[in-house]
């Protein structure tokens, strides 16, 4: 007899006897849960008869599928045989296939990592609020003619007044803010300059659970747009944990967190590296600067996000929010934080920041440089100043004092060449003040080659 003809006879039977007694149905359902545990405790004391012996509660399962025209789903006798995680793996692995996205299950994975980096990065991301004493301006109106008035009578000009101001002391109000991140348990905060750039200011930083915080400024980066403040009398702060920016990809998923718009805090955008080495002038603040070898990521990075974290998918600062494109959407950057970790160190062992210093301004020669000034080389660095009240060479500087001029054209630094890529800056931050260094240039027509100790330039 097939296994069909035995459904139908067992069906046939049970209708019968089902007809006027609901115990039987009750019945069988208690049956066919009973062959369920059967064959799970003889699967697990027989497991070499399990492939049989699973069969079981299956037969029982499809008889109550063809009797009651509805279906319902037994775990196998194996599946006591395993762990309930990787129980659960295999039905999540078995979900996705079955809606027939593979990508889907990537897609979770991805999304829960991402909340789960925000919630645990967020308590060391900080708002920076900036406070100033600001004079109280008290309007009033005044007679504009009262120099004439007692000359030429009270009925000679209509009686017409202007609004004035005076001022009836001072307050403080808020004038900013930013965000920063805390880098170290007794209250360090990396930053960048522009936004704590007021030496007349005050600083206060709120975390995300609100606490607020007086900050003081330990030192402005002399050459790149970042900052360091303390928070006094803490010993036991959350911490963002620093990765490399060495390896960065473009199209790798970053998140950015940030005081956007000096209003909400730890805003989060989620977007990829779209570009990498690029270098900006970036302004703001009264101050503008050339920034290198930056990091272009369209996570939205807005007014106020500067000084925020760019992170990776572990969690780990790879880079510290700096500026965005004007007139443009989706087009942010971020100074990568191998860049900020020197200054790091020196504040934690020194208390200030120093850079080797040439003391020189410059410009990278391009074709179109050359071509313009009608130059003999097309790369190197042009010493000039584009501004006529500046000097070119500084006075008293290791560029001075090895006879540097205005017009000549510095090529390599100890046998490395000067190219856009490798600027003059990006070789000299290679050093350390104090450091003899090789300088091969040409003047006119002739190349030299001057020995140079670098000079400092701290914080």
């Amino acid at each position: 007899m097939d296994m069909i003809s035995c459904y139908q006879k067992i069906k046939d039977f049970l209708k019968k006897r089902t007809s006027k007694s609901l115990g039987m149905k009750i019945f069988l359902i208690g049956l066919v849960l009973f062959s369920f545990l059967l064959g799970g405790f003889l699967g697990f004391h027989f497991k070499n008869y399990l492939k049989e012996i699973s069969k079981i509660p299956l037969f029982f399962k499809q008889i109550g599928e063809k009797i009651f025209g509805y279906s319902f789903e037994l775990p196998s006798p194996q599946s006591l045989l395993r762990p309930s995680s990787e129980i659960q793996s295999s039905r999540s692995s078995r979900s996705s296939q079955d809606s027939g996205c593979p990508a889907c299950a990537v897609q979770v994975s991805q999304e829960e990592t991402i909340i789960k980096v925000v919630k645990e990065a967020s308590p060391a991301v900080v708002s920076i609020i900036i406070s100033k004493d600001l004079p109280v301006l008290k309007e009033y109106q005044e007679y504009p003619f009262k120099k004439f008035k007692d000359f030429f009578g009270d009925d000679f000009f209509f009686e017409f007044k202007i609004p004035e101001y005076k001022e009836e002391g001072k307050q403080k109000r808020e004038i900013g803010g930013g965000t920063g991140f805390i880098i170290s348990q007794d209250g360090l905060i990396l930053t960048n300059k522009h936004v704590v750039i007021d030496k007349g200011a005050e600083y206060k930083v709120i975390t995300n659970d609100g606490k607020k915080y007086e900050a003081k400024v330990l030192a402005h980066d002399p050459f790149q747009d970042l900052a360091i403040l303390k928070i006094e009398d803490e010993k036991n702060l959350p911490v963002l944990k620093l990765g490399n920016s060495f390896s960065i990809q473009i199209g790798q998923t970053v998140i950015a967190i940030g005081n956007a718009l000096g209003e909400f805090r730890n805003t989060v955008s989620v977007g990829v590296v779209s570009g990498l080495g690029r270098t900006i002038t970036a302004f703001g603040e009264g101050i503008i600067e050339t920034l290198e070898d930056i990091i272009q990521t369209d996570a939205a990075i807005n007014r106020g996000n500067s000084g925020g974290p760019l992170l990776n998918l572990r969690g780990e600062v790879i880079g510290i929010n700096v500026a965005i494109a004007e007139g443009a959407q989706g087009i942010g950057f971020a100074i990568p934080i191998d860049k900020a970790k020197k200054a790091i160190e020196q504040i934690k062992k020194s208390g200030k920041i120093v850079y080797p210093f040439l003391g020189i301004r410059y410009l990278l020669i391009t074709p179109e440089i050359q071509e313009e000034k009608k130059l003999k080389v097309d790369e190197g660095a042009l010493v000039i100043s584009e501004n006529k009240n500046e000097p070119a060479v500084l006075p008293d500087s290791a560029a001075e004092k090895v006879g540097i001029k205005e017009g000549d054209i510095i090529l390599e630094i100890n046998n490395e060449k000067i190219t856009l890529k490798n600027s003059l800056a990006k070789l000299i931050q290679k050093y350390n003040p104090g450091d003899k260094i090789k300088l091969k240039l040409l003047r006119a027509d002739k190349f030299l080659e001057l020995i140079v100790i670098l000079g400092e330039k701290s914080s």
